[in-house]
C-alpha cells in the first residue's frame, strides 16, 4: 500500500517550469534516496509532497490518517517565535504523555485520600493503559538518546532555541521529527550540520526506521547505508532504481548503455528502411514503396509521441495512428535525421588531472611535530610518511586542526616544533575549502587566464569541460554559487600540473554528478593526494592511509577506510572489555578491603541480601497486585478493586521503608 501518490505534477514560477509531468508513489516501508543535479527542483518537489506548497498542475494524494514530517535544509523559521529550551521543545512531542501523567498523579492522590469509587478506579485503569501505550515509561530515555546522538551535550539541553545557530536549529528540528516518528519522514540534506559520529548514529536510526523515508542528500556514503531504492529526478521524469547509491550507479550505467544502443539500432534501421523505399521507387515498385512508407510514417509519429523506447515493439494500429496519412520520403528522411539521442544522462563536467612531472618516492615526511599557533597547540605527530601515488585521508572533528596542518605543509605556517620535509621534484597544488584564492572581481575566464596564459579559445574549451559555457565565462566570481566556485577551482587545479594535491573539502557544494566526476578524476590521477573531507564515499574510494586526529594526536592507520572502520570497531570492543576488567578488579579490591572487618562485613552483607530478597518479593507482590487491579477493573468487580488498591498502597509503603533501610546500609 502507498502512503503517498502523485500524478502529473508540475511546478512553475512565472514563465519558468521547474518540473512537469512527474508521477510517483511512496510505499509504506520504502526508504528512498532522491538524486538530481543542483537546481533541478528537488527541494521544490519535497515541499509539494509535504503539502507546504501547492503544485501548478497535477495532484498529490496522501493516505488518510497517516502522519508526515518534513526537515527543510535550514530550520531557522521553524523556531523563530519559540523561547523555550531544546529539551522543552522535545517534550512537546510527548504532550499527551505528560497530560496522562498529570491525570494519573491526580487520581493517585485522590485514591490515597480514600476515593475508591468505581468511576475513579475505572478512569485510573484506562489512563494507566493509555500512559503505557504512548510510551510514558521511556519518553525521557528516548529524548536523551536522540539529543546525545545528534551531538547535543547535556549542558546544552537547557539552551533556549532562539540562541541556537542555524545548524543547531536544524539538528533540533531533526531530533523532534525523529521523536514524533511520522509514518512518512521527508529529509532535505539531513547530514549538513552533523559531525561524523552524529551521521553514523543517524544512519543506524534510519536503517531501523519503521515508516517510509524520502531523503535528499549529497552524502553518497549516507545513502549507501540508509536507502533501498533511488529516484533520479529530471525536469520531466522521476526514474526509479532498486537498491542503494552504489547499486544505482551500476543500474544507471546499464540503463544509459541500453538506451544508447536502442537509439543507435533504431536510427540505423530506420535509415535502412528509407533507403529501401527509395530503391522501390527507383524500381517502380510503387505499391511496396507506399506500404513501407506508411508503416514507417506511423512508427516515426509514434516515436514522436512515445519516444524510441516507448514505441519499441508497438503495433502501429495500437498507437491510434492507424488512419494517419503517410509522410513524404523527404519528410520521413528529415524526421530520422532529427531523432534525438537519449537525454537521461545529465550534463556533467569532465576532469583530467595530469601531473606534469614525477615526484620522488617519498613525498612527505614529518617527525616529532607540534602543530598549531603560539599559545594554542592543536595536536602532535610522532611520525608520518607519505609515498608517491598514495592517498592519505586526514579526518577528525571540526576545529581539530586539519586545515591548519595543510597550511603547515604548504609553508604558510611554521610548526611549533619539528620539521615538515617535502620530497624531491614536488609540485604542490592546493584546493582550499573556502576558495579564498579566487578573486571576486575577476570573471571566470580572467580567473583562469590569471593562472595560466593560453589562447582564449583554448581557455573557453577548458572551462566548457566544467560546464562554464557561452556567457557563463563572463560571470563575476563574486556572483558564482558555491557549486560553481568549486567547479572553477577544480578547473584551475586541473591545468596546474601538480604531482601532490592537498584537497580541503573538495566536494563541498558540488552536486552528485560533479562529485562523481571529481572522484573519477582523482582515481585516475598518477600523483599523490592528501585529502581532508567529510565525504566518506570519496574517502572510501581513494584512501590508502587514514590520518586521524584524536585526543590531540595524529594517529596513522595504514589501510582503506573500511579497514579503518573495522579496526575502530575492534578497538571499541577491546575498550569495553578493558573497562569490564577494570570494574572486575575494583570489585575484587572492594572485597579485599571488606576482609579488614570480616565478621561485621558478613553480617552487613547478610542483612543487605535479606533486604534485597524482601524488596524483590515486595516488587513482585506490587506487580501482581497491579495486574489483578487491571483484570478486576475490566471485569467491573469494583469491590475487589478497592480491596486491591488498599493492599497496593500498603505494599508501596512497606517497599519504601525497605528501600530506605537498604540505602542506609549500602551507604555505610
Amino acid at each position: 500500500m502507498s502512503i503517498l501518490t502523485a500524478h502529473d505534477l508540475g511546478q512553475a514560477f512565472g514563465g519558468f517550469d521547474v518540473f512537469s509531468g512527474l508521477s510517483l508513489n511512496i510505499p509504506d516501508d520504502a526508504k528512498i534516496g532522491m538524486v538530481g543535479p543542483n537546481g533541478i527542483g528537488k527541494t521544490t518537489l519535497l515541499q509539494v509532497l509535504a503539502g507546504l506548497t501547492e503544485p501548478s498542475s497535477g495532484t498529490v494524494h496522501r493516505a488518510q490518517g497517516r502522519t508526515m514530517g518534513y526537515l527543510r535544509q535550514e530550520a531557522v523559521e521553524a523556531f523563530a517565535a519559540r523561547d523555550h529550551s531544546i529539551f522543552a521543545e522535545m517534550l512537546t512531542v510527548f504532550s499527551e504523555v505528560l497530560a496522562h501523567a498529570a491525570e494519573l498523579r491526580q487520581m493517585e492522590a485522590a485514591m490515597a485520600a480514600g476515593d475508591h469509587s468505581e468511576a475513579t478506579l475505572e478512569r485510573y485503569s484506562h489512563a494507566q493503559e493509555a500512559f503505557e501505550r504512548k510510551g510514558g515509561y521511556d519518553y525521557d530515555v528516548r529524548i536523551a538518546q536522540v539529543l546525545e546522538g545528534l551531538g547535543f551535550s547535556r549542558p546544552q539541553w537547557d539552551t533556549p532555541l532562539r540562541q541556537l545557530s542555524g545548524g543547531q536549529k536544524t539538528r533540533a528540528l531533526l531530533g523532534r521529527l525523529l521523536l514524533e516518528a511520522p509514518d512518512l519522514l521527508i529529509l532535505d540534506e539531513p547530514t549538513n550540520h552533523l559531525d561524523v559520529a552524529a551521521v553514523e548514529w543517524l544512519e543506524n536510526m534510519l536503517w531501523h526506521w519503521k515508516g517510509a523515508l524520502l531523503v535528499v542528500s549529497h552524502d553518497r556514503y549516507f545513502r549507501d547505508k540508509v536507502v533501498d531504492r533511488t529516484w533520479e529526478m529530471s525536469r520531466t521524469t522521476v526514474e526509479s532504481y532498486r537498491g542503494n547509491y552504489s547499486a544505482y550507479l551500476v543500474q544507471r550505467q546499464e540503463r544509459w548503455d541500453r538506451r544508447q544502443k536502442v537509439y543507435d539500432e533504431t536510427k540505423e534501421r530506420l535509415q535502412g528502411e528509407i533507403e529501401l523505399i527509395k530503391r522501390y521507387i527507383g524500381w517502380r515498385k510503387m505499391v511496396e514503396a507506399k506500404g513501407k512508407l506508411k508503416r514507417l510514417s506511423r512508427e516515426l509519429l509514434a516515436i514522436e509521441q512515445l519516444g524510441i523506447e516507448g514505441a519499441q515493439g508497438k503495433q502501429w494500429s495500437e498507437t491510434g495512428l492507424g488512419g494517419v496519412s503517410s509522410l513524404t520520403v523527404d519528410e520521413a528522411w528529415q524526421k530520422i535525421k532529427e531523432l534525438k539521442p537519449p537525454v537521461s544522462r545529465p550534463p556533467r563536467p569532465t576532469m583530467q588531472l595530469r601531473a606534469a612531472s614525477r615526484s620522488g618516492t617519498v613525498v612527505l615526511r614529518g617527525k616529532k611535530l607540534r602543530v598549531g599557533y603560539p599559545g594554542n597547540e592543536l595536536f602532535t605527530i610522532d611520525s608520518v610518511e607519505l609515498h608517491r601515488q598514495e592517498c592519505a585521508a586526514l579526518i577528525g572533528p571540526n576545529g581539530s586542526g586539519k586545515t591548519t596542518f595543510l597550511r603547515t605543509i604548504l609553508g604558510q605556517l611554521k610548526p611549533m616544533a619539528g620539521e615538515v620535509q617535502h620530497g624531491a621534484s614536488l609540485h604542490i597544488g592546493y584546493f582550499a575549502q573556502a576558495h579564498d584564492a579566487l578573486k571576486p572581481e575577476n570573471s571566470v575566464l580572467n580567473e583562469l587566464l590569471d593562472h595560466r596564459n593560453m589562447p582564449i579559445g583554448q581557455a573557453r574549451n577548458h572551462l566548457a569541460q566544467y560546464l562554464f559555457r557561452g556567457e557563463d565565462v563572463h560571470k563575476k566570481v563574486s556572483m558564482l554559487s558555491g557549486g560553481e566556485r568549486g567547479r572553477l577551482a577544480l578547473a584551475i587545479l586541473a591545468i596546474d600540473g601538480s604531482n601532490f594535491l592537498l584537497l580541503d573539502e573538495p566536494t563541498n557544494h558540488l552536486d552528485i554528478p560533479a562529485q562523481e566526476v571529481l572522484q573519477e578524476g582523482l582515481e585516475r590521477f598518477e600523483g599523490t593526494l592528501l585529502l581532508v573531507s567529510h565525504d566518506r564515499y570519496l574517502v572510501d574510494r581513494l584512501a590508502t592511509q587514514i590520518w586521524e586526529l584524536r585526543d590531540g594526536q595524529l594517529v596513522v592507520f595504514n589501510g582503506s577506510y573500511r579497514e579503518y572502520l573495522t579496526h575502530r570497531e575492534r578497538e571499541a570492543v577491546a575498550e569495553k572489555e578493558t573497562a569490564a576488567g577494570v570494574r572486575a578488579q575494583a570489585v575484587q579490591a572492594a572485597k579485599a578491603d571488606t576482609q579488614v572487618n570480616q565478621k561485621e562485613a558478613r553480617k552487613r552483607a547478610q542483612r543487605i541480601n535479606t533486604l534485597e530478597t524482601q524488596i524483590s518479593e515486595m516488587e513482585i507482590l506490587i506487580a501482581e497486585c497491579e495486574r489483578s487491579m487491571q483484570q478486576e477493573s475490566e471485569a467491573q468487580r469494583y469491590e475487589e478493586v478497592r480491596r486491591l488498591a488498599d493492599e497496593h498502597g500498603s505494599a508501596q509503603a512497606q517497599l519504601a521503608a525497605l528501600m530506605e533501610y537498604w540505602l542506609a546500609l549500602s551507604a555505610e
